[in-house]
């Protein structure tokens, strides 16, 4: 694989370690803005906006930009953002600096995932995607766990400076090793806008922001799950997120390479797999033993799911592929928000720590429905397009 995926991987990095690790420090920085947990889940939401909203934004705005020229200034803005977070004097201004460094996120994505399919070979897209978003997992094997525990020993606002030097150093590995991009081959916003006329994009999203809601519901409340209801001390929760990064990290790897070979049925394992491992973990995340081994397999089951979504959209989106690469992320986001906020509610409402695991369950569950109708929808397509080819000869 090209070394350039390796710039990618240190900024996918950097961007996986400020989003999940919001998640390892919630307590702390809770305690310090005076706030409840709940409320402290606006950090994670306010992160998935600033995703959401600067994903088809930033990207169309700079639909003329050469890539690498798109990727160095997303690291920029990243950067920017975490410092101010890490400066931040009460929680308004915190929610204000989290949307802030969430803008780039999704543009960002969008166009490495563009510049790493570019770079591989025909029959390896997907797998050099997944190379990319490597980074990513491995965040939550190293990046989430150091922050945690730097946060926890010395303060969140450590753990945030912590990610502002890693953003310095994407932008340094991403000058070095990507190769010049040039401008995008006829640069259109009309041309890129035109993809989301094509149902199967908007089906995607919709599996993206449904199913991977589930890992999100589960995911934003795992510390006080881990040590108020398995038992665990708060130091051990670093332990228990790099065991769910190492599972994060194996399933983007083989989901990857399940994509190259059978998308559609890949996926469909790959739901149902999340869809029950969340139901299982209300029953074992009240042992210690049970909830590790558990939270291993949510990693596996949720991180499955990226590389096969990113593959699909841009198989779907024929030669426009940066706006809805970026889309992706977006949605990704928005299951991030929808999890949060739906998990947040269940425990609000008196339903217990371990219903956001129920809530999770039920949205994969959705999450697959719906794959099973652009499934059938491709289906048809491909009736059609037989019927066409037969009636031509």
């Amino acid at each position: 694989m090209p070394i350039a995926l390796l710039a990618l991987a240190v900024g996918a990095f950097g961007i996986g370690t400020t989003e999940f690790v919001m998640m390892g420090v919630l307590p702390q920085t809770a305690a310090d803005f005076h706030i409840s947990i709940s409320s402290a889940g606006n950090f994670i939401s306010a992160y998935a906006l600033g995703v959401v909203i600067g994903a088809p934004l930033i990207t169309a705005l700079a639909v003329k930009l050469p890539r690498k020229t798109m990727l160095l200034a997303m690291m920029g803005l990243f950067t920017i953002g975490n410092v101010l977070f890490a400066l931040s004097p009460n929680q308004e201004f915190g929610i204000l600096f989290r949307f802030l460094a969430g803008l780039p996120h999704g543009a960002f994505f969008g166009a490495g995932a563009v510049v790493a399919s570019s770079l591989a070979q025909q029959g390896q897209r997907a797998k050099a995607v997944s190379m990319m978003f490597m980074g990513l997992t491995l965040a939550n094997v190293i990046g989430v766990p150091l922050g945690t525990l730097l946060g926890q020993q010395v303060g969140w606002r450590a753990t945030f400076g912590a990610v502002a030097l890693i953003g310095l150093v994407a932008m340094a590995a991403i000058a070095k090793l990507v190769p010049h991009q040039g401008r995008p081959a006829d640069p259109s916003l009309r041309g890129e806008l035109g993809a989301f006329r094509r149902p199967q994009v908007w089906l995607a999203l919709a599996i993206v922001m449904f199913g991977l809601g589930g890992v999100f519901a589960c995911m934003s409340y795992i510390a006080p799950m881990l040590t108020d209801v398995a038992g665990y001390s708060p130091a051990n929760v670093t332990v228990l997120l790099s065991l769910a990064g190492v599972g994060m990290t194996i399933g983007n790897y083989v989901g990857g390479r399940l994509a190259d070979k059978a998308l559609m049925p890949s996926l469909y394992v790959a739901l149902l797999a999340l869809a029950t491992v969340l139901a299982v973990f209300t029953v074992t995340a009240q042992g210690k033993v049970g909830a590790a081994i558990t939270i291993f397999f949510v990693g596996v089951a949720g991180f499955m799911i990226g590389p096969m979504m990113q593959a699909r959209i841009m198989e779907k989106a024929g030669g426009t592929p940066s706006l809805v690469s970026a889309a992706v992320q977006s949605a990704f986001n928005i299951a991030n928000s929808i999890g949060a906020y739906l998990g947040g509610l269940v425990i609000a409402g008196g339903l217990g720590l371990l219903a956001p695991n129920w809530v999770g369950s039920l949205l994969a569950v959705l999450g697959v429905s719906i794959a099973a109708v652009s499934g059938l929808l491709d289906r048809r397509e491909g009736r059609v397009q037989d019927k066409e080819l037969a009636l031509a000869s």
